[in-house]
């Protein structure tokens, strides 16, 4: 059915279908919401991108309930609190919004915040183009569209208990910053106009000044208000998700955006606008509109209008592109998601297309930074303008801080104490968190958002949780270059993983007390997992005893090889130990928990040396526990959860690993060429012996063979998960290692006898890379993971290995740019080759091609194999089409 113009149908958020969610619902409504009466009746609306919305029906009264999201989200999307405080304080004020009952922070509610409001019963427009409405009524809609906007502005938020609703100025700096990461970290396939929008917007956006400011509503448009019934008047402004204080002409260039676009030949797409047939319509033009807004407020001409424009579109492109890719990962609330999602470049396009006819051709840079002095970031994996800008940012501060301070740091630890830290680093350290250079390893999806928020802000920038993993690969591999390097970035191992396992599986009060710290780079940490007794590759065999004791844990047993755990700052450890040593299953046994360094009983038994090296001041330590004994509290994620949280940790780590060894590697590499052209041997320099040359040639192929291996790898893990990834996960973590390992031992025998020596970092290079053929698992192990994955591929057959090429092609569609009618042929295609359905049906509320759909229902005789092969060869063909190559799955 349809409640104020909105459809309404069946509930599909899965975390209200439960009889007990319906039952706390119905808890919270008696103790919150004044004169309600059960039973309650709950209806979905369709529709909508963003925060799911509910019809709440009861015996006498309706009610809006409106949450967040399932599923991972991105950061500070989706803050239904914000949405409620707005709300409240203007229904306070007596501008027309639905009246705010309660909101709920309890997520064990229903699993997420929510709040309640009135439901409203009046007309919503869906289609700009108002074709239920009389061409004067349209106008009267429109107008009064202008004059609800203009009394919004007009209001004094501090006078309403807003005034920490957000900043005054610098508006549209800001916005900027928080859209263009968005689709950044959205990013599935290339749009060329949104990036020369990321490069040209920054420079053109207005200054706004705090007296200029006023409430801003983000969403306003005509289908976001409730109109009377009868009545050509507003009644309720809805969807406040996006709401601050900023720029009042932004409202303004928003809802007049449709005036950029024709009408849409679907009508209710996102695209669809009025221009061009506002005459016939009855609708007002858009300078007509502005220039009402202007009247009413009181306020100048504006210059750059375009500028504003341009904004709002490239805005929405933003939110379009979160739209797609939260539907790719089944967390967005519209079924039709996809589908509008992949409009984001229609608007880029337009927002280009108005600047340009306003000041001329704008460019977007063409090149990218070299991440070594030899070898370009590969065409098929280049970075988005938000890397490339942060790449030259990592390039240069390594130029001008690190590469001369490695002599500093070498001086500087050799007159102090050996377990002492050199006070250059911390040096260093300060000047990389200043330029915000800091913490770049932290995933988005695993950062601790409410941490981040309250940590310092460092040039600008957030304390992490901005790249995805192959958008760290390259500045990983910039940072690998120098053994100092990672730590200055606060990107060290074992931190890095031990932050990521803290923001995945930490309490509030253990990231409180630890990550904080650690993100701010004033404490270290280490991971004690092998041990020397049993071999600790296989992780089921760690023999190290956790038993609980009362409200505390009592820890026996011994580790070695635990990294960084001789650092003065080191101050807490993550320990692998056995909490059930009987349970049936082998991956039950083990749970992780935190031992802070100075609990009695720990001791810091010896340094391990690598080839003679002790890599103080941080060292390889063995440990030994006697009766050390840490609060229950201190466990991580649950007893019996420790292999799982291994699993989990050693993904991105691997991935830091490799491309921290291709940095070393294009190191060596730059040391061999200098010194084979500065030697002379029998006659003539070495880089004229074809031995030297050789060894210069193969050292290059495997470099950009183990590059190309590892950003795939971190490509899939982005785009597939860990899971899916796992094989070429294992194929890295053996290739980059013995290629570091093989270009090393290469630039060593160039340098002669200097290269065993400690004037070259070549030595020390060699046995570190040579320890991770070792470090998080053996070549052995990851050699078995390939093997196994390719025999389980071979035994399951041909059918099953063509379900493995519909999988392929299911992800690479994800980095394409399908049309309507591609959707349409791949649609049916899916779901015969992976159900076997002959009798597909024509999916609803999407725009369908009659004659597509006839061809497609007259092709149903074939096989599901034939469908499987069939849809591979359509994804092929698309690729082939946007990229111009002939190059297959």
């Amino acid at each position: 059915g349809k409640m104020a113009g909105i459809e309404v149908g069946d509930v599909r958020d899965q975390q209200l279908l439960s009889h007990d969610a319906r039952t706390r619902l119905d808890d919270f409504f008696s103790r919150q919401v004044s004169g309600y009466k059960g039973p309650m009746t709950v209806k979905q609306f369709q529709g909508g991108q963003s925060n799911p919305t509910f019809l709440i029906i009861t015996p006498n009264k309706k009610y809006v309930l409106r949450k967040k999201p399932s599923g991972k989200l991105l950061p500070s999307a989706h803050a239904v609190d914000r949405e409620y405080r707005v709300m409240s304080a203007l229904h306070q004020a007596q501008f027309p919004v639905p009246c705010p009952y309660a909101y709920c922070a309890d997520p064990s509610v229903i699993g997420v915040e929510f709040y309640i409001m009135e439901y409203v019963e009046g007309r919503i427009f869906r289609d700009p183009k108002l074709p239920e409405l009389k061409p004067h009524e349209r106008r009267q809609v429109y107008e009064q569209a202008i004059r609800t906007l203009a009394h919004l502005h007009s209001i004094n938020y501090n006078k309403i208990g807003l005034q920490a609703y957000g900043k005054a100025e610098g508006y549209f700096k800001r916005q900027y910053q928080v859209w263009s990461r968005m689709y950044q970290a959205t990013v599935t396939h290339p749009i060329p106009s949104m990036d020369k929008l990321i490069e040209w917007l920054p420079s053109s956006v207005p200054d706004t000044r705090a007296e200029h400011s006023s409430i801003v509503h983000g969403d306003f448009r005509i289908d976001n208000m409730v109109f009377h019934p009868t009545e050509m008047r507003v009644i309720a402004v809805l969807d406040w998700e996006l709401s601050t204080i900023g720029d009042p002409l932004a409202d303004l260039a928003y809802v007049t955006m449709i005036f950029n676009f024709p009408p849409s030949p679907q009508g209710l797409a996102q695209d669809s606008g009025v221009g061009g047939v506002e005459d016939e319509l009855g609708i007002p033009k858009q300078d007509e509109l502005v220039k009402m807004y202007l009247h009413l407020r009181g306020v100048p001409p504006i210059p750059n209008w375009h500028v504003y424009q341009a904004f709002a579109m490239f805005r929405i492109a933003s939110i379009l592109q979160g739209v797609y890719k939260r539907a790719m990962q089944g967390n967005a609330s519209s079924q039709t998601a996809k589908e509008t999602g992949l409009r984001a470049k229609i608007f880029a396009d337009k927002a280009v297309e108005i600047v340009e006819r306003a000041i001329g051709t704008i460019h977007s840079s063409s090149s990218s930074p070299q991440i070594s002095s030899s070898s370009d970031v590969p065409s098929l994996f280049a970075p988005s303008p938000r890397v490339q800008s942060l790449m030259k940012e990592v390039l240069l501060f390594m130029e001008q801080h690190v590469y001369p301070n490695e002599a500093v740091y070498a001086a500087q630890h050799a007159a102090g104490a050996k377990w002492a830290i050199p006070p250059i680093m911390e040096d260093l350290k300060a000047k990389a968190r200043a330029q915000g250079l800091w913490n770049l390893f932290l995933p988005k999806k695993h950062a601790p958002l409410e941490l981040l928020k309250r940590l310092d802000i460092s040039g600008g920038r957030s304390m992490g949780g901005e790249l995805t993993n192959l958008e760290y690969a390259t500045l990983c591999e910039i940072m690998g270059r120098s053994p100092i390097a990672p730590e200055v970035f606060n990107c060290n191992a074992p931190d890095t993983g031990n932050m990521e396992v803290l923001a995945m599986y930490g309490t509030k009060e253990q990231q409180e007390r630890w990550l904080v710290p650690l993100l701010e780079g004033k404490i270290r940490s280490c991971y004690a997992m092998t041990e020397p007794d049993v071999a600790s590759s296989d992780a089921t065999n760690v023999q190290m005893s956790i038993v609980k004791e009362g409200s505390n844990y009592v820890i026996n047993g011994k580790k070695w090889w635990i990294t960084g755990a001789g650092d003065p700052r080191c101050k807490i450890s993550i320990v692998m130990g056995k909490t059930d040593p009987t349970n049936t299953s082998r991956y039950k046994q083990q749970s992780m928990i935190l031992v802070p360094m100075d609990t009695p009983g720990l001791t810091i038994v010896r340094p391990l040396e690598v080839f003679g090296y002790d890599d103080a001041p941080h060292g390889h330590c063995e440990l030994h526990f006697k009766d050390v004994r840490v609060p229950e509290g201190n466990i991580l994620l649950g007893p019996g959860r420790g292999f799982e949280i291994a699993q989990g940790r050693l993904g991105p780590g691997r991935i830091h690993h490799c491309m921290r060894l291709i940095g070393v590697a294009e190191r060596a590499l730059e040391m061999m060429k200098a010194r084979a052209k500065a030697r002379v041997a029998f006659g003539k320099p070495l880089s004229a012996q074809g031995t030297v040359r050789t060894a210069i040639a193969e050292s290059r192929i495997e470099i950009d063979q183990a590059r190309l291996l590892t950003l795939h790898a971190a490509h899939s893990m982005d785009s597939l998960g860990n899971k899916l990834a796992r094989d070429q996960i294992a194929m890295i973590k053996v290739v980059a290692p013995r290629m570091a390992c093989q270009v090393i031992d290469r630039a060593i025998q160039v340098h002669g006898a200097g290269g065993l020596s400690q004037d070259f970092l070549l030595a020390m290079a060699y046995a570190h890379a040579r320890t991770l053929r070792l470090a998080d698992g053996p070549d052995e192990v990851h050699l078995e993971t390939v093997a196994m994955l390719e025999l389980k591929r071979a035994a399951q057959g041909t059918q099953t290995n063509s379900t493995s090429e519909l999988d392929k092609a299911a992800a690479l569609l994800s980095t394409l740019d399908p049309s309507p009618q591609d959707m349409l042929e791949l649609y049916g295609l899916y779901k015969q080759a992976t159900t076997g359905d002959c009798n597909t049906t024509e999916p609803q509320g999407d725009p369908r091609s009659a004659a597509k759909w006839g061809s497609w229902k007259g092709r149903q005789g074939m096989s599901q194999p034939e469908a499987q092969a069939a849809y591979v060869r359509h994804v092929e063909g698309m690729k082939r089409r946007t990229h111009g190559t002939n190059s297959k799955l």
